[in-house]
């Protein structure tokens, strides 16, 4: 078993960021239940946004889209 590398400073950030997500469009995974218990996520061009359905007012999570492929490929290969 591989240790998971850590992903670089700039990778990822909650740190307020010049990206307008007013009129975003926000994804849910298809298995979710409806009932807000779940990640969405946003796809912004560079960076990608993932926040807690349940509590969207904490903000997102900004990633790189590198970070952000690595982290689904990751859950992908288990």
């Amino acid at each position: 078993m591989s240790t998971p590398s850590m992903a670089a400073p700039h990778d990822v950030t909650t740190a307020r960021y010049d990206v307008d997500l007013a009129h975003t469009r926000w994804r849910k995974s298809s298995y979710s239940g409806g009932a807000n218990d779940c990640v969405e996520v946003a796809e912004l061009g560079e960076h990608a946004a993932v926040r807690d359905s349940k509590d969207i007012g904490r903000g997102p999570l900004l990633f790189s889209t590198a970070a952000m492929r690595a982290l689904v490929s990751g859950i992908v290969s288990g």
